[in-house]
């Protein structure tokens, strides 16, 4: 790429030289993978879009790396531990619990701190780190509760058998078909 941008950028008699056809085919292999290299570079500084340097993050945050886990699930600790690096009250625990791939929450102080999930049905599949993320932020004197959304018999009412037959019971039982 960047060797055709060279040659062309030279005068016509001294693109036809080997030399210089061998000196603009080097320096444009270099300023090549030099462009990768900072495009790769700069997605390891977005967390987002981090691979390889996720490990960086999680020493200087004080996150266990554990590569069984998926890279968004990664992403996700490292973004809620930043998050989470402030006074703690509801709206910073739901700013944490936000950056989690499981819905919307709401979070109360009754009695404790009660995480309810609002938009998702069931329990999400990494409910476990979230709340160990979440254990770790709260003071250890309040208790922490959870709420799920299941689907109620009393909301299927309305449906007869040949419109529900065409779902499964997961997908009745954890709201997918409401």
């Amino acid at each position: 790429m960047y060797k055709d941008t060279l040659t062309n950028n030279l005068h016509k008699i001294v693109r036809q030289d080997p030399l210089i056809n061998e000196i603009n085919g080097s320096i444009g292999i270099t300023l090549d993978n030099f462009d990768e290299q900072m495009t790769d570079f700069s997605n390891q500084i977005d967390i987002s879009t981090a691979t390889w340097s996720l490990p960086v993050y999680e020493k200087e945050l004080g996150i266990v790396t554990d590569i069984t886990k998926t890279d968004a699930i990664r992403r996700e600790q490292i973004m809620s531990r930043l998050k989470g690096m402030t006074k703690i009250g509801a709206a910073e625990l739901k700013v944490i619990a936000d950056s989690y791939a499981h819905g919307d929450v709401e979070i109360t102080l009754d009695h404790g701190i009660v995480v309810e999930f609002t938009s998702v049905f069931g329990v999400p599949s990494n409910i476990e780190d979230l709340k160990a993320v979440l254990r770790s932020y709260a003071p250890a004197h309040i208790k922490m509760s959870y709420k799920f959304r299941y689907a109620f018999y009393s909301e299927f009412i309305p449906y007869t058998y040949s419109q529900l037959s065409t779902h499964t019971y997961g997908e009745l039982l954890l709201g997918g078909f409401l």
